[in-house]
């Protein structure tokens, strides 16, 4: 009997009827985390056209949850096909050195007419799901340093290619997700040390040979951003400004001068997060801040309920793309990271990176739809690679 076969049969009928069962804490606290971001963009200046069109990507994005959410996904443990999207991906990364828009001095975009789609937002699913996949199969032997390697390779491959178009920001976002995956695997302390050891020889190498002089003005700023506050140091002090003034209460919903007087840069991107706390407050930072724990919190615990290991380590790692998305990008409004342009998850305005998270979202709640106690065939499938 095929291994669908044997799943289909072992779940309740009822369990077959239902269309959808989705975790609606979950669903509600991303959906929650995109309307302040939209409360924000509404009270910038008239003209500004953020607000409808990040409306339109929010309701693409949720109707891309529902959709997948409807498809059994376990096909993705199937190792021909997991290999097959890494590849697709890759492919597409590769294609942008060639038919890539140039925007803000980085060959990151596909431009369609009015619509433009960024490739580094969906690879990094595709390196989670890849990263899944090979975890789960080795989680056994995982402390052998040949698996650390070998995965290392496959990030590597993606890092290169990012980092060269140049986008900082989403290359360093492809290294915590490996290493975070890498760790929550089962990783020894001795592979642990070697691991940071390759990864500060990597960074003096791209200090050295890598990395654009602005590049290197934000890493320096990351240990004194008010050195140069009116070159690179600019958009930090305005962001820990914005962010201070906004004191317990906030200047209120429009009232952030801040950014409605546009001394604060990509105040609907990279520093909505500042314009937020001028205008809410600490408040409403610490509102924020719950509806994205709870979001974290429910990601995590419907991976610890996966059917198979596979599952378990897909949803860690989405927890750790988006957690290293949310601390670096308040981090950097709060002057403690370099600005990198990471956006800040579900709440910066774009359509890339939205629909990207909930798609993966929306790939959990598939498999939590699909989820049963694991069935000793399946299992050893799952370690077979079948």
């Amino acid at each position: 009997m095929a291994y669908n076969e044997v799943v289909h049969e072992s779940l309740p009928s009822s369990r077959l009827r239902r269309p959808f069962n989705i975790d609606w804490i979950l669903f509600a606290s991303a959906v929650l985390v995109s309307i302040m971001g939209l409360v924000t963009m509404n009270s910038f200046s008239s003209g500004d056209t953020h607000f409808e069109k990040q409306l339109v990507f929010l309701a693409v994005s949720i109707i891309v949850f529902f959709g997948v959410s409807l498809i059994d996904f376990r096909f993705l443990r199937r190792t021909s096909v997991v290999v097959s999207i890494f590849v697709f991906a890759f492919l597409l990364l590769l294609a942008l050195f060639g038919l890539g828009k140039v925007a803000k001095g980085a060959q990151s975009w596909f431009s369609f007419g009015g619509f433009s789609f960024q490739p580094s937002d969906p690879i990094k699913i595709a390196l989670i799901i890849l990263l899944a996949k090979y975890f789960s199969r080795r989680h056994i032997e995982i402390r052998h340093i040949r698996h650390i390697i070998v995965s290392g390779v496959y990030a590597f491959l993606v890092f290169i290619l990012v980092l060269l178009q140049p986008d900082f920001g989403s290359a360093i976002i492809i290294f915590l997700i490996w290493l975070g995956m890498v760790l929550v695997s089962g990783l020894s302390k001795k592979h642990l040390a070697l691991v940071f050891l390759v990864g500060l020889v990597a960074f003096a190498g791209a200090w050295q040979w890598g990395f654009k002089t602005y590049q290197k003005d934000r890493i320096v700023n990351f240990f004194n951003p008010l050195q140069d506050i009116h070159g690179s140091g600019y958009n930090v002090f305005q962001a820990i400004v914005a962010v201070g003034s906004g004191e317990a209460l906030g200047k209120g919903i429009g009232y952030g001068t801040q950014s409605k007087l546009k001394f604060l840069p990509e105040y609907q991107t990279d520093f909505i997060f500042a314009a937020y706390a001028e205008e809410w407050g600490y408040i409403g930072v610490l509102l924020l801040f719950l509806a994205y724990g709870v979001l974290v919190w429910r990601i995590m615990a419907n991976a610890y309920r996966g059917e198979t290991n596979f599952e378990i380590l897909y949803g860690a790692g989405v927890a750790i793309f988006l957690l290293s998305h949310f601390i670096i990008n308040a981090g950097m409004n709060l002057g403690v990271m370099p600005v990198t342009g990471i956006t800040f998850p579900f709440m910066s305005y774009g359509g890339s990176h939205l629909v990207t998270e909930f798609l993966a979202i929306g790939i959990l709640m598939s498999m939590r739809r699909y989820n049963r106690p694991a069935h000793k065939d399946a299992m050893k499938n799952e370690f077979l690679g079948i």
